[in-house]
Order: structure tokens, then sequence, then C-alpha cells
């Protein structure tokens, strides 16, 4: 039987945990409407999970007022333990090896033209459930074609051989999170490196160089600005077309503490840097998160790689 399932905890010996008062440019829209409960019914009838709500995004009224959301497979328990995550950790059940079929009914069902598919991370697996994400990808170009799809994949350790399983079935954005910078990586996902992230993002664009690879970065937790210009700068060299950066939002006292807000201007500043620096597409602001967007950028992008190289591009 799989063990309970717990929450990511902080040491509250080694942290103060007293969260800060939350500036006058963060207002988070409670999560109501029409269309958000339709929603929310259609997730529960077809027992799905979505990171909206797992990780408790701020942005969840937002997207499901519009009728989006981003999916969340492998089941809903992850094997990892991160101090910034509001996700279940612990012992995972089995994959569910119709959940790709569930998601894609429900891709149809809504209707999308874009769909966003994410999971935990399944270390408990060698190939970390590279084939679910492959297997959801097809069966969603089956029931509703036309719809392009984005993943926000796992690191899978570093495994070439899980990646190629995710790429072969060619999703038009290939997303992983590098989350922080490297001086932080023990504190802010203990059980990542930062190695893995680029040999993750690195490898995509080697494996096919049309898919448009995208990462994020939280800023608050105690980076300098000096810091997060040097892990672009790492994106950049690694073939990542789209950048995401936005604030960390503690989710309980239990989480990692935020350090500060970041300002506007701050937010501003590395928005140009980034796209300075050559980002085809950057989203910084302090509510951005990894799909915020997502729809309006693969569109764009793929509007402009027409334009440039044709129908044989």
């Amino acid at each position: 039987m799989a063990a309970e399932p717990t929450r990511a905890r902080v040491n509250p010996e080694v942290v103060d945990t007293t969260p800060l008062r939350r500036p006058s440019w963060i207002r988070v829209r409670a999560p109501s409407g029409e269309t958000y409960e339709q929603l929310q019914m259609l997730m529960r009838r077809k027992a799905l999970h979505t990171v909206c709500e797992e990780a408790a995004c701020p942005n969840m009224g937002e997207c499901w007022g519009s009728g989006t959301a981003t999916f969340l497979m492998l089941g809903n328990i992850c094997t990892r333990t991160c101090g910034f995550c509001d996700i279940q950790h612990g012992r995972p059940e089995a994959l569910d090896w119709l959940e790709p079929e569930r998601v894609a009914q429900a891709v149809h069902a809504m209707d999308l033209k874009h769909a966003v598919i994410t999971s935990v991370n399944r270390d408990d697996r060698r190939d970390g459930g590279a084939p679910i994400f492959a297997m959801v990808i097809r069966r969603i170009r089956q029931l509703q074609p036309g719809c392009s799809i984005e993943v926000l994949i796992p690191d899978f350790k570093g495994s070439l051989e899980a990646l190629q399983i995710v790429v072969a079935a060619r999703p038009e954005i290939l997303n992983h999170n590098v989350e922080t910078v490297p001086r932080l990586f023990k504190q802010v996902q203990p059980q990542d490196r930062y190695e893995w992230a680029e040999a993750t993002l690195r490898n995509a664009k080697r494996l096919d160089p049309d898919i448009l690879t995208k990462s994020g970065i939280m800023v608050g937790l105690g980076e300098t600005l000096d810091e997060v210009k040097e892990v672009m700068r790492d994106l950049r060299s690694w073939g990542v077309d789209i950048l995401t950066i936005g604030q960390y939002l503690q989710p309980s006292r239990k989480h990692l503490p935020m350090q500060r807000y970041v300002t506007l201007e701050e937010f501003a500043e590395l928005k140009t840097f980034g796209l300075e620096i050559g980002f085809r597409w950057v989203e910084s602001a302090p509510l951005v998160r990894s799909s915020y967007h997502a729809a309006e950028q693969v569109r764009a992008l793929s509007a402009v790689h027409q334009q440039l190289y044709g129908a044989a591009g």
C-alpha cells in the first residue's frame, strides 16, 4: 500500500517562516464563474488532476474562467520534496495507463486549441513515466486535430532515452523549468540537479531542432538579479526559445519562505534583458507561471516560423 502522502516541509529552526507583507501589485482573483464550474465538474467526472489546483496556482481563476487548464498526469503524488511546491509527495500508486485517454477526452470535450500537460516526478520508474506523455500527445492528435500541445516534463534524471520517447511524439512546446539559480538548487529542490535540467533542454533541441523549448525561473527565494541573468544566459546557450519569470509565493508556513517581493521594475528589466540575449518570447511579471499565455506563445511563434521557413520548414 502506498505511503501516506505529505506536503513539502521546511525546518522552522533554520528559516524564519513569518510571511512578508504582500505588495499592492499582487492581486489574485478568486476562481468563480460558470465556465470555471463546468471545467471543475469535467475534471472531477473524468477523475483528472490539474496542476492549477494541486500547486495552488494564482492564475487559476483567470485561466479556468477562459476554459483552459494544465493537466497533471502520472498521478498526484510526487517522489521529490521540493520546498516550494504544494503538490503532495510520497510513494505514488502504479501508473494509470488509461489516464492519457481521459485527458484526451477532456481536451476534446473542452474543444481546446492548445493543451498543456505536466506531471509529478516519478523517480520510482526508470523511464520516469515518459511513455504516458507520448500516449497522451498522440491520443490528443487523434481526438482533437489541430490542437497544439505543450508538455512540461520532469528532468527524467537527465535520461536521453526517456526524453526521446516524449520528443518522438512531437509536441509543439517542450518545457522544463530550471526553477532557481544553481546556488539555491539544494535548498529549493534537493533531489534535482542543474545538470539534469541542462541535459533535458539541450538534448530536446538536438533531438528535434523544430521543437519550441521553454523554461521558467522563480524569483524571491534569495537569488540576486545577476544570478538570474546568468541562468538566463545558460538557458539561451542550451537553445531555449521561451522563458517565464514569476514571483515565488509561499503556499504555507511549512514551505520555503520568500526572501523578498521582486519589484515590477525588476521584472521589466529581466524581460528586456531576455529579449536582448535572444529569447523569442519572455513572460516576466509577479503572477507569471509556466503555462501563462501558453496558447498565445505557440500561435505567435509558429506563425513566425511559418513565415520564415514555409510549410517545409
